[in-house]
């Protein structure tokens, strides 16, 4: 079973969030998540304010604020719902969004890689394990290149 916010809670990820500047803004069960790319349960994000229901899993969570925290700012003010805008930032997310996961209580990287693996992430290497151990250089030097490693944040 993918691990969600109803195991988690919302107030270590929204404390996790706001190191970024970002906002966790929590949606009723049964209503639809506003800037969900994905419909259903999963994250949406409008310019700082990811979505999320008690049922958003926690790694649709830390994908779609990972977006929001390697794109530049200009373009974060800007973003609804889409927010890729190239491969490069989409791997960097991937990593991203696994690094984070340690920052979370009950969570880590080896929880978030088997619920992505669970949830259809693909990679090259066959799972997010693999991908992120063995073939993530590229995301983990365009992390490098914005700041972002070592990870650090306001908390």
């Amino acid at each position: 079973m993918i691990l969600t916010l109803a195991d988690t809670g919302f107030d270590a990820p929204r404390a996790l969030l706001a190191g970024y500047g970002l906002s966790l803004i929590e949606i009723p069960a049964g209503e639809a998540i506003p800037g969900s790319f994905w419909g259903e349960v999963e994250a949406g994000l409008i310019g700082t304010d990811v979505f999320a229901r008690a049922d958003t899993p926690v790694h649709s969570l830390l994908h779609e604020a990972g977006h929001l925290i390697v794109m530049p700012a200009e373009r974060r003010a800007h973003v609804h719902t889409d927010a890729t805008d190239s491969v490069a930032e989409e791997d960097a997310t991937c990593y991203l969004q696994i690094l984070l996961a340690d920052r979370l209580p009950g969570v880590g990287r080896e929880r978030l890689m088997a619920d992505m693996d669970a949830w259809g992430y693909t990679f090259r290497l066959g799972s997010a394990r693999a991908w992120f151990e063995h073939d993530a250089e590229d995301a983990r030097a365009f992390l490098e290149s914005r700041g972002l490693l070592p990870l650090t944040c306001a908390l």
